[in-house]
């Protein structure tokens, strides 16, 4: 099993260092163009927050998986786990925002000591749209994860799952030896509590990401091609695919050196560039809590640790009016984000 960047002392666990190399190179000669300078050419920068619509939590960066691509660097060495207390600032902040959609992630977010009484109680609030964004194993993993499938059931939880391919090849390779099979048998299970099949509002969704230094096909073919195979081989029913292009940072950015297209990876994003996918970027509505309770615009940013741009730095001190209409802290990785269709935590923007 690979470790954690953290656990193998990398120079990219440094999230300085990876902004370095973000920052320098073909960016510093002028080889390629800023994100801030190519989105002033579409008279598109600042970018501002608008009316905040997803509260995005991460609970922890702990996983039962390490994952060659993981941005968050997650993995079952990583100790960081969310307090009830964080906890509980966040439930306020969910009682009184004005946001439609809560969405937890990690790591693994089943894995926080709290998950459990967290989704009890934040369920509670009435959220619309109640993500839990689950790698699948974990529903496999170990017996007090069993009957996770019938708890997400009784709280109405919309889940949104990691599969990199139907296939085992190019899912084991990405997420690590025996991952297809098992997420395999954890969405069969899912289905036959009701999850992802036609007309249920029980809603299942699969996330692919690119097992290689290249982008995302087009969202809408690829999503025909998944439902086919895995229901004529493995009789699985889901509702999307949400197509997410891998960002150059953390693990992946570590991937792209090592294997020499980190050069390469950056001009096709920047060849990809879509002022389109500029206006639906998920920073714009979304806000990112880390598991210390910390603000970001998005979940790539509190893994740079780049804070929003505004005084209000933790949910303990959350003022919805003046984080709305904050500048949004950018730099190259907001590439990934734009090429293309776009890129967000629900798929394709433009």
């Amino acid at each position: 099993m690979i470790k954690s960047l953290h656990k193998r002392e990398s120079e990219l666990a440094n999230s300085k260092r990876q902004l370095e190399i973000l920052s320098n190179g073909i960016f510093q000669k002028g080889a390629l163009p800023t994100f801030k300078e190519k989105i002033s050419e579409t008279n598109q920068f600042p970018l501002k927050a608008k009316k905040l619509e997803i509260l995005q939590i991460n609970v922890g960066y702990m996983c039962n998986q390490v994952c060659e691509h993981c941005h968050v660097d997650a993995g079952p060495d990583r100790t960081e786990i969310m307090a009830r207390e964080t906890m509980l600032q966040c439930l306020e902040v969910i009682k009184n925002t004005g946001a439609h959609t809560l969405d937890l992630t990690g790591g693994a977010p089943e894995m926080n000591p709290h998950f459990r009484w967290f989704v009890d109680e934040a369920y509670k609030a009435g959220i619309k749209d109640f993500i839990v964004r689950s790698n699948l194993t974990i529903l496999q993993a170990n017996k007090k994860y069993h009957d996770l499938p019938e708890f997400f059931k009784k709280h109405h939880i919309h889940i949104v799952s990691s599969m990199p391919h139907w296939t085992r090849g190019k899912t084991d390779k990405q997420r690590g030896d025996g991952v297809f099979y098992t997420s395999i048998k954890a969405l069969q299970e899912l289905n036959a509590v009701g999850y992802g099949m036609p007309n249920s509002d029980l809603r299942l969704d699969l996330v692919y990401n690119p097992s290689g230094a290249f982008l995302p096909g087009n969202q809408t073919s690829m999503e025909k091609d998944f439902k086919k195979v895995l229901l004529d081989e493995f009789n699985i029913r889901f509702h999307n695919l949400f197509a997410i292009t891998n960002l150059p940072i953390s693990r992946f950015l570590d991937y792209l050196i090592a294997s020499e297209n980190y050069e390469d990876y950056m001009y096709a994003l920047v060849e990809a560039y879509n002022p389109s996918a500029v206006k639906n970027v998920m920073c714009t509505n979304t806000l990112s809590v880390s598991w210390d309770g910390f603000l970001y615009d998005c979940d790539f940013n509190q893994m740079l640790q780049l804070p929003v741009n505004s005084k209000i730095k933790h949910i303990s001190d959350y003022n919805e009016d003046l984080l709305e209409g904050r500048t949004i802290v950018t730099s190259q990785h907001c590439y990934g984000c734009t090429a293309g269709a776009g890129s967000s935590c629900q798929g394709s923007v433009a």
